[in-house]
């Protein structure tokens, strides 16, 4: 009775509820923000030595691109006698095995249809190396096939790796921001993330969370290992989840690598579900993992289960909950609910999305303003729609998340045929 003399009714505590749990459980992600533009950028101490590297490449018809990376690896403003390139041809029907070789790679193919997918192509490859160079490695830095690197980015790693990281990500950027209104939110999404996650988590002292590519392992994990372990449709989150898991701090460096970003709604679909269903299976096998060290005090653990979490369900249900509670309400014409509890059912499913929208436009903009210096397009126009086109990219996360609970996804590889340099970036847009 109290409570109705409040006016809080059960879908008003329901809603209040899930506002609650919301502003609360990521109101951490504010004050990333809010620490990044008042700091910056977070610097690393000048390595004392430099480090014998290798990198790796998993490769499935990437005779486009190939050749770019490897000679952007090969040409580093750092000691070319202590790096190595490894390309990995899975089941290549094209010339990608020529064309790596050509830009100097060390070669192999792979012809298992059995296990497809990057993260069995690094088990045969990480096995290998250890087997055929010894501990002649003291890190792998893992790229894709499509990435190309800045000079300075394996100075800056080797910054993070002599500072004591085992583990360490960079700065994901991308060579095709202004492609298509989906590309620009992709590139958007992972400026944000490198500039107002990983390094604001860098900042602060907790961990990181590796991301597809233009990450660095230590040779010690893999040899651990012996190849590589983690085989679910989003290994590189697995490996992030099981690094907070087991105490091991990830890192993150400045150094600023390149991507290409899908270009259509149907290509996106398809990667973002493999992405959220590869979310799922972490989510449920290491969450009790993430509760313990949330226990304990690790604040790391409560950041990478916020990061796996299947929010998009909640918000999901707060619209299911309203959308029943007002059609049910306006059939028992006054019996179950009052006309002023079915205006705030409608209120409160304008404002599911509505808020949605809003909160992801401040963080384009926010992320625009920040990053404007590291955003390449010719097309300036693309930058100013993208900040309302970019709301509505990450709105279609709802219906992936569900299509992801009931949908058998596997892992379809990408077409890649962007062909540029670092040099050609660079001139995107300027003046």
């Amino acid at each position: 009775m109290m409570f109705n003399k409040l006016g809080l009714t059960p879908i008003v505590i329901f809603n209040l509820i899930i506002w609650l749990f919301f502003t609360l459980a990521y109101f951490y992600q504010i004050v990333y923000i809010v620490r990044v533009l008042m700091r910056g950028t977070v610097k690393l101490p000048e390595a004392k030595k430099n480090h014998r590297y290798a990198f790796f490449i998993a490769a499935h018809n990437e005779e486009a691109v190939i050749g770019n990376l490897v000679r952007s690896i090969l040409s580093q403003d750092y000691p070319r006698e202590l790096v190595d390139c490894f390309v990995v041809c899975d089941a290549c029907t094209d010339n990608t095995h020529a064309e790596a070789e050509a830009a100097g790679a060390i070669t192999w193919d792979r012809n298992d249809l059995a296990r497809k997918g990057k993260s069995w192509v690094m088990d045969y490859g990480f096995d290998r190396i250890l087997n055929e160079y010894g501990d002649k490695y003291e890190a792998f830095i893992v790229m894709d096939a499509d990435n190309i690197i800045a000079p300075d980015y394996l100075k800056i790693m080797n910054q993070a790796f002599d500072a004591g990281y085992l583990v360490c990500t960079s700065y994901r950027n991308s060579k095709n921001f202004d492609s298509s209104w989906i590309s620009s939110a992709y590139a958007t999404w992972f400026l944000r993330e490198a500039r107002f996650l990983n390094n604001a988590r860098m900042m602060v002292g907790t961990s990181c969370a590796i991301s597809g590519s233009g990450w660095m392992v230590s040779e010690k994990i893999v040899r651990g290992m012996h190849g590589w372990d983690f085989h679910t449709l989003t290994e590189d989150i697995q490996f992030s989840t099981f690094c907070c898991a087991h105490n091991v701090q990830i890192g993150f460096a400045p150094a600023e690598f390149f991507d290409e970003q899908p270009l259509t709604f149907k290509a996106s679909w398809t990667q973002r579900m493999r992405w959220t269903k590869g979310f799922y299976q972490v989510f449920f096998s290491y969450g009790r993992d993430l509760v313990k060290g949330i226990r304990k005090g690790q604040f790391a653990s409560y950041d990478m289960l916020m990061t796996i979490a299947p929010g998009m369900i909640l918000t999901l249900l707060s619209f299911f909950v309203n959308a029943v509670y007002l059609i049910v309400g306006t059939l028992s014409h006054g019996f179950i609910a009052t006309e002023a509890e079915l205006s705030m059912c409608v209120g409160s499913l304008v404002m599911t999305f509505a808020s949605m929208y809003v909160v992801f436009f401040i963080l384009a903009v926010i992320t625009t303003i920040s990053e404007r210096e590291h955003i390449h397009a010719k097309k300036k126009w693309r930058i100013f729609t993208n900040l309302f086109t970019f709301p509505i990219f990450m709105m279609t996360y709802i219906p992936i998340t569900v299509a992801a609970l009931f949908k058998k996804v596997e892992w379809v590889p990408t077409k890649h045929d962007i062909a540029v340099n670092f040099d050609d970036v660079m001139a995107e847009g300027a003046k």
